[in-house]
């Protein structure tokens, strides 16, 4: 009954850890990529409320990235602090068995191998697709943030555009190129316009919509006949058509697992599902599969720290190198399981053989150990 409570008392203290560096790795990671985030303001025009909604989306597919580094840490934290403390030592005199310790690490490796599973392979996914969603349904809130003076700017499909001042929501020199015809009615036959010049020397702006004065229209002709040229005082130009040229299609990442496996089996047909994509999607499935389940491997290889040996090689400098090079390895090679066969087969093999061959050398060394005393 003592030893179940102790138990479950290193599995909360671990668990705790765990969460506590998850989380600060992965908002310091989520506080770097925010600061990209904010061309969605001030190339984009997207709200602020659009932003804080986009970046907090995009935690949950940073998270997953962090899990196994930040169990390794726990892991390494955990032993290193109770060890020292002599804590383990009070177990074994109490007849306690490292082998039973190495269970309960391993049991959490499980545990958290689970949460990676699920972040990876259904939630992050999820959250991913819904953040592509909201910049493809938002509309542009305000067309001033993306005009930067003395500089072409094409954050909008079809648009290019320049101004010589700003001050404020007044512009100054202003140049528009529409070749998408997203400036509609500006000419007196649209069908037969190819593209269409704007050039006015004053200008307001308010939100999804644009003021011009003393300005020209240059409307150019699709047979290359004479231009069209028609001056205006003022001119109220609607906004709301304006599409970014931010990215509105889900990419692979954000696609759906069950999507994946169906898109892989050619039981369905997805929009990220295109032409050659099965070596893509077998690297993504792997990543979010078959990665997790090297988890438990770090939670065996650290369990090494509790062998009761001198030698350099079982320190914990050496055994958190390995670990590092471990999670390294498995980074690298994921990338290249759509490629290479015999690179899919390892990485997909490797963490039950390692879990085998350490589990067995634990359990035997410990056994030797015992015999000794």
């Amino acid at each position: 009954m003592l030893q179940n409570k102790i138990y479950l008392n290193y599995l909360s203290e671990i668990f705790k850890t765990f969460i506590t560096i998850l989380l600060g790795l992965s908002l310091i990671a989520l506080t770097v990529r925010a600061v990209n985030f904010l061309d969605l303001i001030v190339e984009s025009g997207y709200s602020v409320t659009t932003y804080f909604h986009y970046s907090l989306l995009n935690l949950f597919g940073i998270t997953p990235k962090f899990i196994p580094f930040s169990f390794l840490l726990c892991l390494m934290i955990f032993i290193i602090k109770h060890g020292q403390d002599s804590e383990f030592t009070i177990l074994w005199t109490s007849g306690v068995e490292k082998i039973q310790l190495v269970n309960l690490f391993f049991l959490n490796g499980i545990i958290i191998m689970i949460l990676y599973i699920l972040l990876s392979g259904f939630i992050s996914p999820f959250a991913l697709n819904k953040s592509r969603q909201l910049l493809s349904e938002d509309q542009l809130n305000s067309f001033l943030p993306t005009i930067k003076t003395q500089q072409f700017s094409d954050s909008f499909k079809g648009l290019t555009f320049i101004v010589d001042k700003k001050s404020g929501n007044e512009i100054n020199n202003i140049f528009l190129h529409d070749k998408s015809n997203n400036l509609k009615n500006l000419s007196s036959n649209i069908s037969d316009t190819s593209s269409t010049t704007i050039i006015a020397r004053n200008g307001i702006v308010e939100k999804q919509n644009l003021f011009l004065m003393n300005g020209e229209i240059i409307s150019s002709k699709k047979d290359n006949s004479k231009n069209e040229i028609i001056k205006f005082d003022q001119l109220k130009i609607d906004l709301t058509n304006l599409t970014t040229t931010t990215i509105k299609k889900p990419k692979l990442q954000e696609t759906s697992t069950l999507k994946l496996f169906s898109c892989f089996l050619k039981k369905e047909e997805i929009d990220s599902c295109e032409k050659n994509l099965k070596k893509e999607i077998i690297t993504t499935l792997n990543r979010r599969l078959v990665l997790p389940l090297y988890i438990p491997v770090i939670a065996l290889i650290c369990s090494l720290l509790l062998i009761k040996n001198k030698k350099k090689y079982w320190n914990k400098i050496s055994i958190f190198s390995i670990c590092f090079i471990l999670l390294l390895f498995t980074e690298l090679s994921v990338r290249y399981t759509g490629i290479n066969n015999y690179i899919k087969i390892l990485f997909i093999t490797l963490p039950g053989i390692l879990i085998i061959t350490f589990y067995l050398f634990l359990k035997l060394r410990f056994s030797n150990e015992l015999k000794k005393i």
